[in-house]
């Protein structure tokens, strides 16, 4: 029922979710490069990782609408 809720959150408020993804896709990019260029150092790794999961969180926003209810096998 949870997950329920979280779908049609998504569905019904597409100005928050084009701008959420839009700011998670940018912050994500950013912190990529920026990461990429400290090469070497673990610091450059962690702000690679978080710019990665940022990524991973505006796809799984953009995904949400698409998703279906899973049927239960009897």
């Amino acid at each position: 029922m949870r997950r329920e809720i979280k779908m049609e959150f998504w569905k019904k408020h597409t100005k928050c979710r084009i701008i959420l993804m839009a700011a998670l896709f940018i912050a994500g990019i950013s912190l990529s490069v920026f990461g990429w260029g400290m090469t070497g150092k673990m610091m450059g790794l962690g702000i690679m990782l978080i710019g990665i999961i940022c990524l991973l969180m505006a796809l799984w926003i953009y995904n949400c609408p698409f998703a279906e209810k899973r049927r239960k096998r009897k």
